[in-house]
């Protein structure tokens, strides 16, 4: 991890990406809730597919912790059943909620007044709840500032020349918390604005350089074999 560089960098990318795209309005969501299950439902899925699950939860009433709480597993992984792996997901939501209730009496306010730190740690022992679902819960549902780390966020820093793409979860996430203030609005703003960077040009397989708003800090070299023309 080049740290000499990397404080300084990660300002001037929040600034050109903020510049460029504007604001993002993440999480889509109505309520805290459904946020938290929408952290669930994304693992290993597509957005697109994680709203269709939620709506078949919506028009069933289950976007609701007593709800989830009171329905079988087989209903609920029929229900979410576009997001994929629905019966591991719906062991996933069943251990989330169950958590809710016996820490915090199913209310996500009372979730909402633990520390961060302490809080992470409980997250991080529900089964299914990894340190991305976690800090996604944290940062979105509960308004905690824990910066997210995803795929997209390596890919990018990797090819800026800010990780050398061999550091753990936990050292790209203090590498962001330790040169940002600590701030709910600014990890949720930087977040979605490295995926919409991700989604629009700095794609894993064929990466759009010259659309690229940080062209000028970029060291990733895209092949220069020529293309085929096509028959």
């Amino acid at each position: 991890m080049r740290r000499s560089t990397g404080g300084s960098r990660l300002h001037s990318v929040y600034e050109i990406l903020f510049s460029g795209f504007g604001p993002q309005g993440w999480w889509p969501a109505r309520t805290s809730f459904e946020v938290a299950v929408g952290a669930i439902l994304t693992q290993n899925a597509a957005w697109s597919n994680v709203e269709k699950a939620i709506a078949n939860l919506e028009s069933e009433g289950l976007l609701l912790p007593d709800a989830m709480r009171g329905v079988s597993e087989k209903r609920l992984a029929r229900l979410i059943r576009p997001s994929g792996y629905f019966n591991i997901k719906a062991k996933k939501l069943k251990a989330f909620v169950n958590f809710m209730f016996d820490e915090f009496g199913g209310d996500l306010k009372a979730m909402r007044e633990d520390g961060l730190k302490e809080l992470r740690s409980k997250l991080l022992s529900v089964w299914g709840v990894g340190p991305e679902t976690a800090d996604s819960i944290l940062l979105y549902a509960l308004e905690k500032p824990s910066f997210v780390v995803d795929a997209y966020t390596k890919r990018l820093f990797c090819r800026l020349g800010v990780l050398d793409g061999s550091e753990s979860y936990d050292e790209v996430k203090r590498l962001f918390e330790e040169n940002l203030p600590k701030s709910v609005e600014l990890y949720n703003e930087y977040h979605a604005l490295i995926v919409e960077q991700c989604k629009r040009a700095c794609l894993k397989s064929r990466p759009r350089c010259g659309e690229c708003l940080l062209r000028a800090y970029c060291r990733f070299k895209p092949s220069s074999s020529p293309t085929r023309p096509r028959p």
